[in-house]
């Protein structure tokens, strides 16, 4: 699962948004009390005026949160039919647009939630606007990930998001380290079913291996994992809950593969984004789903295409 690099010279969001709401509640009144004309006109008017401005709240958090997404999943589509320029554009002002948010919102919840937001049309404006620099696209991510870490680790110390603890990771790498492999094989094998790639990779001799393993997980999986889920799924569970926070963010987890051209690698990356989703939010791991990630990457662009399926166990 990489973001293809796609070059210029080469929603239903209000269903995610119903699991949280505001937690002012209105004043419950027994039926008896109703009916028995207990409660005055001023309380029922309170109480119709409270449900109001819970509705208000909830249609801004849908305007809020979905117009970005809509934006989003607008621009994808224009790069999955290979409208590039267009594409380019759209993003351009998107990221012109929530720049201008975040400094006009008077809500913090609102600027954090723009602010991991708008890593997304920066990674993809880095990535259709890096030019060939190698023979091997393996380099070019080097080139489109690497710098994306700066504007995530600002808004990461800026939110101050959570970090694991070393320790932890340290004692539960035993753990993680065969899991994330097993995991990673499985997830590979699938989604070899929908597309079919090429070796990123010239053999699997010990150095390009290891070449391809530090690129994946340090570089492509880090980074991605960083910004899908340590960044924006955190910022979504804040404002959505755990179920929309995680549904969101892999919602814009699929929709950033759209360059592969099919709907089926969206669709699948989508959901394996969710299950990513869900690893990250049961075990707060950060690690772990990097893990995952960069395992998925190496059976799929390195020992697959040169094993075949089942790593030609099968």
């Amino acid at each position: 699962m990489i973001l293809r690099k796609t070059y210029l010279t080469g929603m239903c969001i209000s269903g995610l948004m119903l699991r949280r709401r505001p937690e002012v509640a209105p004043p419950e009144y027994p039926p008896s009390e109703l009916e028995a004309g207990k409660i005055s006109l001023p309380e029922l008017g309170k109480m119709f005026k409270m449900q109001t401005e819970e509705k208000n709240v909830f249609l801004k958090k849908i305007f809020s949160v979905g117009a970005p997404v809509i934006a989003i999943a607008f621009a994808e589509l224009l790069i999955f039919s290979g409208r590039i320029k267009e594409a380019a554009i759209t993003y351009t002002l998107l990221l012109i647009i929530l720049s201008l948010s975040i400094i006009v919102s008077k809500k913090l919840e609102t600027r954090k939630i723009y602010q991991a937001f708008i890593l997304l049309p920066i990674l993809r404006m880095v990535n259709l606007s890096m030019p060939i620099f190698f023979e091997s696209s393996l380099y070019t991510f080097v080139f489109i990930y690497v710098p994306m870490t700066i504007p995530a680790t600002i808004i990461s110390v800026h939110q101050k998001i959570p970090r694991e603890s070393k320790g932890d990771l340290l004692k539960k790498m035993k753990i993680y380290l065969p899991f994330s492999i097993l995991a990673g094989l499985i997830f590979a094998e699938l989604e070899n079913l929908f597309i079919q790639t090429s070796p990123l990779i010239p053999d699997l001799s010990l150095f390009n291996l290891l070449k391809l393993t530090i690129i994946m997980i340090f570089v492509i999986g880090l980074t991605e994992e960083f910004i899908f889920r340590g960044i924006i799924q955190t910022r979504l569970e804040e404002f959505l809950g755990p179920a929309g926070g995680i549904l969101l963010a892999s919602l814009l987890f699929g929709l950033m593969h759209s360059s592969y051209g099919t709907p089926y690698e969206m669709a699948y990356t989508f959901l394996a984004g969710g299950v990513l989703g869900y690893f990250f939010y049961r075990t707060k791991s950060l690690a772990l789903v990097v893990m995952i990630h960069g395992f998925i990457n190496i059976f799929l662009f390195g020992l697959i295409p040169y094993l075949g399926p089942g790593l030609g166990l099968i």
